[in-house]
């Protein structure tokens, strides 16, 4: 990413009018309060998005914030319309934002109006006290150089110029003391060419450090009294974030902006016309705004006010964050509040379409499983960690505990029953493992909760390797399918156990679908004539006759697809049925005719949605699920649950030294996440659960340069601190006399 940052102040010895000057790189991340700042992010991704921040210091004049939005506006203008424009108040910085700065941000009092500089390298003459906060977006604010400052549950660092000291609060957890002293690294060594010291103060352990607790008292002088208890961090309403509300703007009447309400989540694509501009409310937490192609130059060139304008005619707080974006340039957020989003050209289903806006043949594109390794993010985009070629155990809950399944019947799925999926595979000569959870949608409670308590007795017995998978009946992932190579099929109801005769339903309807052995399966389906669809195979099997019902829609790989699903199901001779020949017999068992999805086949349009990732934390006392925006590796933290959310998929990462408490709250949070998505997802989207050290290409492909050999090399904070130096080395006293 290229990061180029601009500020906007009063120079009056230069000139009345608000200017932009360029900030030295040096500075990046160092935010006077009393001054805006313009923040231009173009990435070289494949997509070539840009971005342009706004950044309001809390001190900051209304001059100066007017001048930043009409700064902002021409800037847009220069770059065609295309970047997506984001309002930023100090304090309440969203997390794209924050993720440019990945030391932290560093809040500094005054402003260059008042005469304060901007960093100027290998000065020394500093004595200032900053208060840290953050485990992931770690903010750094200038405080009253006090001991009255300070509070047992965060972390401070005193900047003396030529040393700086962290005293860590004792209620501070081990994630927040690594982010702090990389921040004081950072400032070592960028704002003092890597010649300032670097000590560490454990705040409950302070008689360990004597010397620097003499130099912390001859600055700050001797406590007296109690600190203060830690300051709570802000909890995010996950329920005011999923009510969200489409308006429809129009025009300004007597200078009040008039909006119309249009729709409210689930939102949907075709809502948005581009002659018009729209504004996207989610709960006041934070407003967008659409801009269509089409609409007028006077809408387009004011979206920014206008956005201003609706926060205070809604009373929202002042920091609600705003985004604005051109129609063909939207950000990943706005994209993940709609239901599906179809971009022009994207790949539909598992083949590419080659031409845009007319109706035209999908040219399919073979999928080749042996990429996978080779393409980390083919491997995650099309959930396959192999070629499906391991080993395959399967268990069925009988009475609570796990009764091995007839490898004879294997891919055969009742939904009476629960079972357990064991699939074994090898990388880098070492055996991997993945955990399916299958659970029929007719099983006992009992057997549901056995299922999961059995789980977790297997992943003991692999040592918490297996990578655990909730499978929902009936939306089966890929992988899944390819394992059991074309013989996998799901009964609706009964059971599989050996002894039990399962209750005669008569006639049975079967819908196959799948185009070869590693994506083809067989579904039971109400034995109706509504049941049946154009584009794809059905199986009716009657006491007297199996029919095969070729629809008109589908290919000559489904029908022999289905010829085999179908030997699978009766060894009886199959009457092949043409759609529109149907012999009397076959509306008969149906229960006689009657309308059935006959459209022509239209591809499956896999929505494109951008990943994101979460921080799941109880550290701060409290269980909270804080976003992470451009992740990285990096961003995964060992003491911490993560959730990945790759709109098909769920996954719960668990960091070696995750707690309890975040391991079992982590899943139900993953539940409700759904439940409470704005776009109305689908709560049967499977949730897969992977281990720190055991992560699949599935995984791991969404991580741009993965390094799987990361968790063994990373320094901890122990080793981070170690390496400070020895502390009585650090001879800063003398020049304590000297600083005002």
């Amino acid at each position: 990413e290229q990061i180029l940052e601009s500020e906007i102040h009063l120079l009056p010895s230069y000139s009345p009018k608000m200017k932009m000057v360029p900030v030295p790189e040096q500075a990046y991340g160092n935010f006077f309060e009393g001054d805006c700042y313009i923040i231009l992010n173009v990435s070289n991704s494949a997509t070539q998005s840009t971005d342009i921040h706004y950044w309001i210091g809390i001190a900051s004049s209304q001059d100066e914030q007017g001048a930043a939005a009409v700064y902002v506006t021409q800037l847009d203008k220069c770059l065609g319309g295309s970047p997506v424009q984001y309002r930023e108040v100090q304090g309440c910085e969203s997390a794209k934002f924050k993720s440019y700065f990945k030391n932290g941000l560093i809040y500094k009092k005054g402003g260059v109006g008042s005469g304060f500089t901007h960093v100027e390298t290998n000065v020394y003459n500093i004595q200032r006290l900053l208060h840290v906060k953050g485990t992931k977006h770690v903010t750094a604010r200038e405080v009253e150089v006090s001991w009255s400052s300070f509070n047992l549950g965060d972390i401070f660092l005193l900047d003396l110029g030529k040393a700086v000291i962290q005293w860590n609060g004792p209620q501070s957890n081990r994630q927040e003391k690594l982010k702090a002293v990389l921040l004081a690294q950072d400032i070592r060594d960028r704002e003092r060419g890597g010649r300032a010291q670097i000590g560490v103060i454990e705040g409950g352990q302070e008689e360990a450090s004597p010397e620097l607790m003499k130099i912390m008292t001859s600055v700050l002088g001797q406590r007296t009294g109690h600190l203060k208890e830690p300051i709570p961090d802000d909890k995010p309403d996950q329920n005011q974030t999923s009510n969200v509300k489409l308006y429809q703007y129009e025009h300004f009447n007597l200078g009040q902006l008039l909006v119309q309400e249009v729709a409210t989540s689930p939102l949907t694509q075709d809502l948005l016309s581009s002659t018009d501009c729209y504004i996207l409310d989610q709960g006041g937490s934070s407003v967008m705004v659409w801009k269509g192609k089409a609409a007028s130059d006077e809408e387009r060139h004011s979206a920014l006010s206008r956005a201003v304008g609706f926060i205070k005619a809604k009373n929202y707080p002042s920091n609600t964050k705003v985004e604005v974006m051109s129609e063909g340039g939207e950000s990943a957020m706005f994209k993940h509040l709609f239901k599906s989003w179809k971009e022009k050209g994207q790949i539909q289903g598992l083949g590419k379409t080659h031409s845009v806006g007319k109706i035209a043949k999908v040219d399919q594109v073979k999928f080749d499983v042996m990429e996978l390794h080779a393409q980390p993010k083919l491997a995650a985009q099309e959930r396959m960690v192999d070629d499906a070629s391991g080993h395959v155990q399967v268990w069925r809950i009988e009475n609570l505990e796990l009764k091995e399944v007839n490898p004879s019947t294997y891919g055969q799925f009742y939904g009476g029953d629960c079972y357990l999926v064991l699939y074994t595979y090898n990388r880098a000569n070492k055996p991997q493992y993945i955990l399916y959870m299958w659970q029929g949608r007719h099983a006992t409670q009992d057997e549901v909760t056995a299922s999961a308590y059995q789980a977790v007795n297997l992943d003991n017995k692999y040592n918490g390797a297996p990578v655990q998978v909730r499978v929902v009946m009936g939306k089966e992932p890929r992988h899944f399918l390819a394992i059991f190579k074309g013989r996998l099929i799901i009964f609706e109801g009964g059971t599989g156990r050996a002894g039990v005769v399962n209750p005669d339903p008569g006639a049975r309807l079967f819908q196959v679908r799948g185009t070869h052995e590693m994506n083809t399966k067989a579904t039971e389906v109400p034995t109706r004539a509504a049941s049946l669809n154009t584009n794809d195979v059905f199986l009716l099997k009657t006491h007297q006759n199996v029919f095969l019902w070729y629809g008109k829609g589908c290919s000559g790989d489904e029908r022999e697809m289905g010829k085999a699903v179908a030997d699978l199901l009766s060894e009886q001779d199959k009457q092949i049925v043409m759609e529109g020949q149907e012999p009397a017999a076959f509306w008969v068992a149906l229960g006689g005719k009657a309308p059935y999805a006959s459209d022509k086949r239209l591809e499956k349009e896999v929505a494109l949605h951008e990943p994101r990732l979460f921080e799941c934390s109880n550290q701060t006392g409290r269980f909270l699920m804080t976003e992470v925006a451009d992740f990285t590796q990096d961003d995964l933290d060992e003491d911490d649950v993560m959730l990945l959310d790759t709109w098909e998929e769920i996954f719960l990462w668990i960091g070696n030294s995750a707690n309890q408490y975040e391991t079992q709250e982590s899943y139900s949070s993953a539940v409700d996440y759904l439940k409470t998505h704005p776009a109305g997802r689908d709560p049967g989207t499977p949730i897969t659960t992977v281990k720190q050290g055991y992560e699949p290409p599935t995984f791991t492909g969404w991580f741009n340069a993965w390094d799987a050999h990361k968790w063994s090399g990373g320094l901890s904070y122990e080793e981070m601190k170690s390496k400070l130096g020895d502390i009585s080395q650090i001879t800063v006293v003398k020049s304590f006399n000297h600083i005002d």
